[in-house]
């Protein structure tokens, strides 16, 4: 069970963000607009990592990987398997919404 704030205008950037502490203790937060979600120990670091997300979801941060070769770069940096990604876009016809 988890207990929910009310959601909060961030003054700052105009933005209504949900937060959310989960039974484990960990606090959820969740920017309405844009459906992106993110998660930390303290409501902070929830606060935090959402602006991260949300900035990355924008492409106002990051860069971008426009080849395979790019791609199997990043995610072998990340300790994950290029071939279980592309047998899983294979699968599945395409990469996942959070890719």
């Amino acid at each position: 069970m988890s207990t929910d704030t009310s959601p909060n205008d961030d003054p700052q950037s105009g933005r209504t963000i949900t937060l959310t502490q989960a039974d484990d203790g960990w606090w959820v937060a969740r920017d309405e607009e844009t459906g992106v979600a993110s998660q930390g120990e303290k409501r902070q670091d929830a606060l935090d990592n959402l602006d991260e997300a949300v900035a990355l979801h924008k492409g106002e941060v990051g860069e971008s990987i426009d080849t395979r070769e790019q791609e199997e770069d990043v995610l072998e940096e990340l300790g994950i398997d290029s071939d279980e990604v592309a047998t899983a876009r294979d699968e599945h016809d395409g990469l996942p919404e959070f890719m």
